[in-house]
């Protein structure tokens, strides 16, 4: 975590001249964050080196967002050909630990995060590219290309499309919205009165019940399941949902799992970085729980016939 190259005279460029930079937080892409500090002003710096990272779809998604009222972090200055980015700084409070050392705020931080969602899918999609079956099919097979090898299981790889295929109609809507697709307790900061939005580079325009997936089944912390009934209930009162959004929920709840379980074990076996794994005993009870679903019910039966119960976990310990 030292400063990128270049570091010093960007920022110098940017009126930060002899700021102290700090190493802030890296994650599972190839992107770093540091923070910036010059007396009591402080910045956050993002390293999106090229050819890995292209820091430009999150400058777009983020001034479509901050032109809307939402709390996308503003832009204080960038370099595209360096990758390097300086963005207003939310501070270090994160719904993600309030919540685990404050129970009491959970559920009014998650209805506040709910509740920008419902603000947000009053807005058509924005200018992006679309969250169709072919992605859908993409990243539902790299539970099959990365977790089945891992754990040394030869599946039925064309019946797993298959199956995937026969669901995907319920995950697809005429009228898309933004979707921000990592939008969980560990990209949402607590910012003044508002929730700030950190992570929306990967933004599609698809279902809206996506990201209150990716919410309620969060990968790295527990959701309670009465809590995500309550948060569901909460959206569709204000929304006007009906049962074909639950369908869509459940689908997308079930695709997105297995997308986390193929791109962790990923992270484990090409990328060398093992703390991944231990994530998806978690992500494997959130599966199973949309998997008992009626509408996933091809996709039930495949798993029940390639992927038995006692191989669905860790892939670090199933491996041994």
């Amino acid at each position: 975590m030292t400063p990128p190259a270049g570091a010093d005279e960007f920022l110098g460029r940017a009126g930060w001249s002899g700021a102290e930079v700090l190493p802030l937080a890296g994650d599972a892409s190839f992107r770093r964050y540091f923070r910036v500090k010059r007396g009591d002003a402080s910045a956050v710096l993002m390293d999106a080196p090229p050819p890995h990272e292209d820091p430009r779809p999150f400058l777009s998604v983020g001034e479509w967002l901050g032109e809307r009222g939402f709390g996308a972090p503003r832009i204080l200055a960038s370099d595209l050909g360096q990758g390097l980015v300086l963005l207003e700084d939310f501070g270090d409070r994160r719904m993600r630990e309030t919540v685990d050392a404050e129970p009491g705020r959970m559920t009014p931080l998650y209805e506040a995060a709910v509740d920008v969602l419902v603000d947000l899918h009053k807005h058509p999609a924005g200018p992006l590219e679309p969250y169709d079956r072919d992605v859908l099919h993409r990243e539902a097979a790299l539970l099959t290309e990365w977790y089945c090898p891992a754990v040394g299981l030869d599946v039925d790889v064309e019946g797993y499309r298959a199956a995937w295929d026969s669901v995907f109609e319920h995950a697809l809507t005429p009228e898309p919205v933004t979707v921000l697709r990592d939008y969980h307790a560990e990209n949402l900061m607590l910012v003044d009165d508002r929730l700030g939005l950190l992570d929306f580079q990967d933004a599609l325009a698809g279902h809206p019940a996506y990201d209150l997936v990716s919410l309620l089944q969060d990968a790295r912390r527990d959701v309670d399941p009465g809590l995500e009934e309550l948060m569901l209930r909460r959206y569709r009162d204000a929304t006007g949902a009906g049962d074909a959004f639950m369908r869509a929920y459940h689908v997308l709840g079930a695709q997105r799992n297995a997308k986390i379980v193929g791109i962790f074990t990923r992270l484990w076996k090409r990328d060398g970085k093992p703390r991944y794994p231990t994530l998806l005993p978690r992500v494997w009870g959130y599966l199973e729980r949309d998997l008992q679903q009626e509408v996933l019910g091809p996709v039930t039966r495949w798993f029940d016939a390639n992927l038995p119960p006692e191989m669905r976990g860790d892939p670090v310990a199933l491996a041994r």
